[in-house]
């Protein structure tokens, strides 16, 4: 069994614990938060016991063989550092860094320690409706495009119009719509199409300079991508991959529960699953796959580690191109 601990006591983490336990490849040990109090009322949720709660960095990883990290993004960068440095295997939420600068650093790092595995969560791209929708992808004569869509109204955009600061719609906690529900059209895009040949974001900035929604333009040769999504306002708007005349047509990009493929001459075919109640199971499934056996599976592990670098590289280009930049952009240069 993999010994886990958790940074970030939120309904992700909780999503992402549930999952791992569904596996039955993890068991968790350890959780950390700066306040004990907040720490216990978060385990009270949790259908387990004989867990031990530490506000210490170092308590939780000699305790653990894996960590993950759902804590404010700009914070991602630094508790991945420690835990690398200390052996720790590391599952971090997207976006895993703030910016390409920092991604390197992590790099170099996991080069001085080639034992450590580094995972992104992108849950989508692991889900089997996304290798559905790759395979079908794979099997159309010509490919003209797509328009990616996930846009839903932030539960904390509330606090934000009552004159408060949430950290996930703030620049100095590298944050914002891109850097948020942005991450999975970008993510899906490089996926499916690879890297873009120019970028283009145009954001609707909110009154503190952060991103409340948006769209980006992916440029590729022979067609475009657009992505739109957002965190104040919600959007019912499928996703559509686009061949000649057929099309292949997901509920949302990131939550992927239906995938039909159309045509073009009035056929369609439900190409898809019922996608798992917790969308998160089927990456801790092949993470847990990757920590357990990192010969075999290291080709793959160095697909997805080079498909979070240049997801990374993208937002971060994507970001320029609307001239936000985070305070950690400011730290690193």
């Amino acid at each position: 069994m993999i010994k886990f601990g958790i940074i970030g006591t939120n309904w992700i983490t909780q999503m992402f614990i549930e999952a791992a336990l569904k596996t039955e490849a993890y068991t968790l040990t350890t959780i950390y938060s700066r306040s004990q109090t907040r720490a216990e009322a978060f385990l009270a949720q949790l259908p387990v016991d004989d867990v031990t709660l530490v506000t210490t960095l170092s308590d939780l990883f000699t305790a653990v063989d894996v960590v993950y990290i759902a804590s404010p993004n700009a914070l991602h960068f630094e508790q991945a550092k420690a835990a690398i440095q200390a052996g720790v295997h590391v599952i971090v939420e997207k976006p895993a860094t703030s910016n390409p600068a920092e991604f390197a650093e992590i790099e170099a790092l996991l080069a001085q320690n080639p034992a450590v595995r580094y995972f992104e969560a992108a849950r989508h791209v692991h889900q089997p409706n996304f290798k559905r929708i790759e395979q079908t992808l794979g099997e159309l004569p010509q490919v003209q495009g797509a328009t990616l869509v996930y846009q839903k109204y932030s539960s904390r955009f509330d606090s934000y119009l009552a004159g408060e600061e949430p950290n996930v719609l703030t620049r100095e906690f590298s944050a914002g719509a891109l850097y948020d529900l942005g991450v999975y059209p970008i993510y899906a895009a490089i996926a499916l199409f690879g890297a873009p040949r120019a970028v283009q974001y145009l954001p609707t900035l909110l009154a503190n300079g952060a991103d409340g929604k948006g769209v980006a333009n992916l440029f590729y040769d022979g067609f475009n991508v657009t992505a739109i999504f957002g965190k104040n306002a919600n959007s019912y708007l499928s996703s559509e991959i686009y061949g000649l005349k057929e099309t292949i047509v997901t509920s949302n990009i990131a939550e992927l529960e239906t995938v039909t493929y159309h045509d073009g001459e009035g056929h369609v075919d439900n190409i898809g699953e019922t996608p798992d109640a917790n969308p998160m199971v089927q990456e801790a499934q092949d993470f847990a796959d990757m920590i357990n056996d990192p010969v075999s599976t290291h080709g793959q592990y160095r697909q997805w580690f080079q498909l979070a670098k240049q997801v990374n590289q993208t937002l971060f280009d994507l970001r320029s191109s609307a001239g936000i930049v985070f305070p950690a952009d400011q730290k690193e240069s």
